[in-house]
């Protein structure tokens, strides 16, 4: 709970100015690089690695899985 509330807390709405498909093997991973570059995020955090492959980094975004994100915020 404590940390999806903080990610909720801040969380912003992002409307997508640009469509960028397709970039992905999985189509139902498109909706999330794109809101990742449409709202300019750094990173994208996922247990899905394999299917994000090197395109978001094209877009200088990274992709980690979940475990990886929450030793960052604690550092």
């Amino acid at each position: 709970g404590n940390f999806v509330n903080a990610i909720i807390r801040i969380a912003e709405p992002v409307e997508p100015h640009f469509l960028w498909r397709p970039q992905l093997r999985d189509p139902g991973d498109e909706m999330v690089l794109e809101a990742a570059i449409n709202g300019k995020a750094d990173a994208i955090v996922t247990f899905n690695l394999r299917d994000y492959g090197t395109v978001p980094a094209q877009f200088g975004i990274e992709v980690f899985p979940p475990a990886h994100a929450i030793r960052r915020i604690r550092q």
